[in-house]
């Protein structure tokens, strides 16, 4: 049995400086105050936190859409990888980004949402409340 969650946030930029900045390693890293190595083609890889997040980039659509495969050293072993759905739309002068996390291990849904929301959606909405848009 897997476990699926959707959250979504506004931020206060369009979608291409949000998207571009997913997918850039140094920017990554910046707006969650940790290491990124990302290489943003299909079928590249990344890795997060020392490793501790690392998948594989599934479909990129620029600006609108990124799916990858995603997962953590906590996954029990053997376990398939769960799935990253981003999708970016415009809304006024930013951008309103949905995330759709699924297939994830039983019981570990409610700790990979609140990591989501603590480390990722709100210092990314402090990190482009001050950028230079």
């Amino acid at each position: 049995m897997t476990q699926t969650f959707v959250i979504a946030e506004t931020f206060p930029v369009n979608p291409e400086i949000l998207f571009t900045a997913w997918m850039d390693s140094d920017e990554h890293g910046a707006f969650i105050d940790s290491n990124a190595e990302i290489d943003p083609e299909i079928n590249g890889k990344f890795t997060i936190w020392d490793g501790y997040i690392h998948g594989t980039n599934l479909e990129l659509i620029p600006y609108s859409r990124i799916v990858q495969s995603w997962r953590t050293t906590d996954f029990p072993d053997g376990a398939p990888d769960s799935v990253l759905e981003l999708t970016f739309e415009p809304k006024g002068t930013g951008t309103h980004l949905t995330l759709r996390h699924s297939k994830i291990p039983e019981g570990q849904a409610d700790e990979y949402l609140k990591g989501w929301k603590e480390f990722y959606f709100k210092p990314m909405k402090d990190y482009f409340s001050e950028f230079d848009h």
